[in-house]
């Protein structure tokens, strides 16, 4: 593989691409682990696409040799305090994005942030001892949704136009 910072985008998003794939197949699946399959796929199509957003910002900061080039987080670079040293309208871009909840990026990064978080249990309020044991369940409070493979393969779709933008932005400097 070459040792350009385009060549590490560029494979992120291949892996992306292979784990949603394998991510349909393992929805029609009928084996006994296909849930388990699915939430692999899911959490490692994400974690690709992660890692493409960060190439991206490897190749952005490469490109104006900022110093935090090598930044182990996508966050670090589109920062306000990278945008204060320099005025790159990339990274301005992507903070703009980033900052907007309904954005396609910002569900991306929080998306990728929830792997990081251990479960949490529902609270529930102490009751009276006196009370019956048997407690009423509301089954109208939704489940959290999973990410679908459509959903992030429009993430994808997304960031590879965002990559072919930037890098034609960048290449005719």
């Amino acid at each position: 593989m070459a040792q350009e910072l385009y060549t590490r985008t560029n494979q992120k998003l291949f892996f992306a691409g292979l784990a949603l794939e394998s991510m349909a197949k393992a929805a029609d699946s009928q084996a006994l682990n296909a849930q388990g399959l699915l939430q692999a796929e899911r959490e490692s199509a994400l974690f690709h696409l992660y890692g493409a957003l960060l190439g991206l910002c490897h190749e952005i900061a490469g490109f104006y040799r900022l110093p935090q080039a090598s930044a182990a987080r996508a966050e670090l670079l589109f920062s306000d305090e990278v945008l204060q040293s320099v005025a790159i309208p990339e990274m301005a871009e992507l903070l703009e994005l980033a900052r907007q909840p309904e954005t396609w990026l910002a569900r991306l990064l929080a998306a990728y942030a929830d792997l990081f978080r251990p479960p949490v249990a529902k609270k529930t309020v102490k009751g009276d001892v006196t009370q019956p044991l048997i407690q009423a369940v509301n089954l109208d409070e939704p489940e959290p949704a999973e990410l679908s493979r459509e959903e992030l393969e429009a993430w994808r779709q997304n960031l590879k136009s965002l990559v072919r933008r930037f890098r034609d932005a960048l290449s005719e400097c």
